[in-house]
């Protein structure tokens, strides 16, 4: 009994024995090594098409490799259209020596304070490229049906820094009291965070020197509803009480003007504006009886051209 249950427990060793001898005996070489991936032939691939040619007239082209289908793409993606340029956007079109033009009427206004009633108006505008332009800059105010006050100025402006210009010129006042004529240098531009700057030096007849600063920004609620905060700063090297000015900083201008653009050419606006005179030019107001300080409710448009 115990040799038949000792000849059961050897029996799958040796079937195991057997199979190792016959795996030791067999030639490898033989077995089937996998081959590499082939790219089809453009020959296979019109054997492919003749053998697809049964299914309702379909006919595939080549997967991978081969020739394109006379239908194809074209390589630029241009379906066969003939390239053209859009008149004035190709770089070699763009011409910074091309004149062009702008007037701006910044301010035409009616004003309500406590010296008076009235109207004011600022202008500026110029003509040329990009590098040098003739520019012309206006402002003032008229009260009893005739100029109060007012300047006219016209220069050469020339482009020295991205956003900034020399300008040289001529300015001439009007209104009450005798005209003055100046000769004028200054520089115009755009300081950062967009803030509109200009700065002008004048020299007169008899040795007299003025000088003007000016600044504004435009502060966008919406694309149409805009606020304009502006400032200016008048000063004079010598005492013309003919026109009642003395030496020294004569005068600060305010702003503050609400615009609503219908378009960028038309903006009616509401605002109030004040100035105040100082030192000797405040004095010679309150001789004269004249107001130091006036501020005023205004009321107008904006055209750009």
């Amino acid at each position: 009994m115990r040799r038949w249950l000792l000849a059961i427990a050897l029996c799958p060793l040796g079937v195991a024995a057997q199979d190792m001898q016959h795996m030791e005996g067999m030639d490898h070489s033989a077995v089937e090594q996998p081959q590499p991936l082939s790219h089809p032939t453009p020959a296979s691939d019109a054997h492919a098409d003749h053998d697809m040619g049964g299914m309702g007239g379909m006919k595939m082209g080549p997967m991978q490799g081969g020739t394109a289908p006379p239908d194809a793409r074209n390589p630029d993606y241009s379906d066969g259209i003939a390239p053209s340029a859009m008149q004035g956007m190709a770089m070699h079109d763009m011409d910074d020596t091309a004149p062009n033009a702008m007037l701006l009427l910044d301010r035409v206004e009616a004003f309500a304070g406590q010296g008076g009633h009235g109207q004011s108006w600022e202008a500026e505008g110029f003509y040329g490229n990009d590098t040098d332009k003739l520019w012309f800059r206006s402002e003032g105010e008229r009260a009893g049906g005739r100029p109060h006050e007012g300047d006219a100025e016209l220069f050469w402006s020339h482009a020295v820094a991205t956003f900034w210009d020399t300008q040289l010129g001529v300015r001439s006042d009007f209104g009450e009291g005798p005209k003055r004529q100046w000769a004028a240098f200054g520089l115009q531009g755009l300081a950062p965070y967009w803030f509109e700057l200009e700065a002008t030096a004048y020299v007169g007849q008899g040795g007299r020197t003025a000088a003007r600063v000016r600044a504004e920004y435009e502060l966008r609620f919406t694309q149409r509803l805009i606020l304009q905060p502006e400032l200016e700063v008048n000063a004079y090297g010598k005492d013309d009480e003919r026109r009642g000015l003395r030496s020294g900083i004569a005068s600060v201008e305010g702003g503050l003007r609400l615009r609503y653009e219908f378009t960028r050419a038309f903006a009616p606006y509401v605002g109030v504006a004040w100035e105040h005179l100082t030192g000797g030019t405040a004095d010679l107001a309150s001789e004269q009886g004249r107001r130091v300080t006036d501020r005023r409710w205004v009321a107008g448009v904006r055209l750009w051209f």
